[in-house]
């Protein structure tokens, strides 16, 4: 039962301790909270559906706190709710190990549905987790039973709305129709700079109607009935999803409201207590001090959030009784989506021969979703170049919710963002596919993926110079560098069919961000070991007992690095070929394997990949050279391109003879 008066007090007491926290902390983003804690509050006390007894019930609504900057009411609202938080956690506000952040990280703090911080990222793996829920429910729900049926909310400000993440997630939304997907958007015509109209004039509501959005305003951000009455009925609109525009003042109460000087920064302890004066917050309390009254009252509205619980899992009983093989699929699904068994052997039956590995991804990606239906995703317009079609299959769509593949249109920064969504809701297993020079628009989402150890698979085709005609636009050169760069990543780069069995496999395992690195142009696998490669890097030819050098490559280069191994052992040069998988994969075993692959004493070493040197220096040491790239390509016939970069047998052979002449 609403109490109003009660309501009122609960939304002042985020206010003050969330200001209370980023005063003692000295650091923090006090503006939002001030303006926004009423649409948090009335949504968190009324509307959503949760249960903070068991954060992790699987039909929760999701809400994303898109404006990550205001960690602080989120924390409060997981104290008042009664998510484990405590008084001391809100007093140790951004200090190093603390539960409370300077941005949510999800894994850390339970209650925490997703890490955000990088403006308008929260808007679009919000969607994600949308179209993962519509998914769900067109697959196991019955005619008898709902056991998927919850909402995703966002709290974004103007910031989220002006990065281009959130403008390519919006419109894709639009098109699916997710119904029920509900953005609350803190309008408050503030940016870090000052007025948006600096830099942001346009009508957002407009463009959120010709995306294909449901969009309601509320005028007054403090009227937490005419709030609670938009999330209502935008509720009630199953066809599209929603944007509530609401009007609010930054740093209400404080005597910065309405200006950019609260957006980031402290208060100031006079204007705390001047804040706090005009929220008509008892004076006589400690700072983090909440009176008895609106705990017991934020712990009943709680409490009564676990009948919620409870009944659906009534209804969930009855469902797994009535409809046992479903059930049993779904508790895979929900669990990691394991693959009963699936062995390396599965996968290189179903690519017996030698082709460009783009094509041997694509048939094992037809395999597996013949297999399950955990797989779930698609490219951002390029399936037919990265094989990522799948053959008879229906496409998600708004017509389609069992859909098994995604048509993300030529959006690569809201796909992967997207992605990480569907990984963070759970039920199916995310991949998304575009070329290696793309993967610099979707970088900051792929580092999300990271920070959250999400187990989202990238496939990257069209991997080198061998591109050819389309030119250095589309030559990747750096791009392997960055993605190796990135912590918790692992990066495959397999030369043939044989290793891309490999790869899944591992991809599969993984419980993090794995990136596949696919070649355009045909490939042999001679001599490659796809159980070997499960170590990441391996020794393809020993090179004899004392072998005169190691030659290290990846991908299509390991074929050229055996053709030089050939034309040296002509001259009595034996040389030790070892392919590299995934350099991330190798650094992880044990020294002793690791020494036995590349031996310490064996110090003339060459790397042969067609990208920059700068991920191989490690491995190749002092004594040793890369043959790889430091400039942009032209375009012309791969082979062409290839062979006027160096990466031919016969120039190999040359730095290797000039390694070898070198003195120790």
């Amino acid at each position: 039962m609403k109490d109003r008066r009660m309501d009122d007090r609960a939304t002042a007491a985020i206010r003050v301790l969330s200001i209370d926290a980023i005063q003692k902390a000295k650091s923090g983003h006090p503006g939002m909270p001030l303006g926004a804690a009423p649409m948090a509050y009335e949504l968190w006390a009324h509307h959503m559906k949760h249960n903070p007894k068991n954060p992790f019930w699987m039909d929760r609504d999701r809400f994303v706190l898109s404006a990550g900057h205001a960690s602080s009411m989120l924390y409060v609202l997981l104290y008042l709710f009664g998510y484990g938080i405590t008084r001391d956690d809100i007093a140790d506000f951004r200090q190093l190990g603390s539960r409370t952040p300077g941005h949510p990280e999800y894994g850390h703090t339970v209650g925490v549905e997703t890490t955000t911080g990088p403006l308008g990222q929260g808007f679009a793996i919000a969607c994600g987790m949308a179209m993962a829920e519509a998914r769900l429910a067109a697959t196991y729900n019955t005619s008898e039973h709902k056991i998927v049926d919850h909402y995703t909310y966002v709290l974004c400000g103007d910031g989220d709305l002006m990065e281009g993440v959130s403008a390519e997630a919006a419109s894709l939304a639009g098109t699916l129709k997710l119904g029920k997907l509900i953005v609350l958007y803190d309008s408050n015509d503030i940016t870090i700079e000052g007025s948006t109209d600096l830099a942001f004039k346009e009508d957002v509501s407009a463009r959120f109607e010709s995306y294909g959005w449901h969009v309601l305003k509320v005028a007054d951000g403090n009227d937490c009935d005419a709030i609670g009455r938009a999330i209502e009925e935008s509720r009630s609109r199953a066809d599209r999803p929603s944007l509530i525009t609401i009007k609010t003042k930054i740093g209400y109460g404080s005597p910065h409201e309405g200006s950019a000087s609260c957006h980031g920064a402290p208060l100031g302890e006079a204007n705390v207590a001047l804040t706090k004066q005009a929220l008509g917050w008892p004076e006589d309390l400690e700072p983090f001090e909440v009176p008895e009254e609106i705990l017991r009252y934020t712990e009943n509205l709680a409490n009564a959030q676990a009948f919620k619980e409870a009944s659906w899992n009534e209804t969930f009983d009855a469902w797994k009784k009535a409809n046992p093989d479903l059930a049993e699929q779904f508790h895979r699904a929900m669990n990691g989506c394991d693959l009963d068994g699936l062995s390396l052997e599965d996968l290189l039956d179903v690519v017996p021969n030698d082709e460009a590995t783009r094509a041997s991804f694509g048939r094992i990606l037809n395999a597996l979703s013949a297999k399950t239906p955990c797989l779930f995703g698609g490219s951002a317009d390029l399936a037919p170049s990265n094989n990522t079609v799948i053959k008879g299959a229906a496409s998600f769509s708004s017509d389609n919710r069992k859909g098994v593949s995604i048509h993300f249109g030529i959006r690569e920064f809201a796909m992967a963002a997207i992605a990480n969504g569907i990984a963070l809701h759970g039920g199916f297993r995310p991949y998304v596919t575009t070329f290696l020079v793309f993967s610099d628009y979707l970088k900051a989402a792929l580092r999300l993926s990271a920070l959250m150890k999400l187990p989202v698979i990238y496939v990257f085709t069209h991997d080198s110079l061998a591109v050819g005609e389309d030119g250095p636009t589309h030559q990747p050169v750096e791009q392997l560098v960055m993605l190796r760069s990135i912590p918790d990543v692992r990066v495959f780069r397999p030369a043939g069919r044989k290793e891309v069995a490999s790869a899944w496999i591992q991809a599969l395992a993984y419980e993090g961000p794995s990136v596949l690195v696919l070649s355009r142009q045909g490939m042999v696998s001679r001599e490659t070991d796809p159980e070997k490669a499960m170590k990441g890097a391996y020794v393809l030819r020993e090179g004899g007992d004392d072998p005169d050098l190691v030659l290290m490559a990846s991908g299509s280069e390991v074929e050229v690095a055996l053709n030089a191994a050939d034309l040296l052992e002509e001259e009595n040069v034996q040389a030790r070929v070892v392919s590299f998988l995934s350099m991330e994969v190798f650094n992880s075993q044990n020294e002793a394997y690791r020494n036995e692959v590349l031996p310490p004493a064996l110090r003339k070493r060459v790397a042969v990949e067609a990208a920059s040197p700068l991920s191989w220096h490690r491995y190749v040491g002092l004594d040793g050279a890369v043959v790889g790239i430091e400039q942009f390509g032209m375009s012309g016939p791969g082979d062409d391109v290839m062979r006027e970069y160096g990466f031919t047998a016969e120039n190999i052979a040359d730095v290797c003879r000039n390694v070898l002449a070198e003195k120790e």
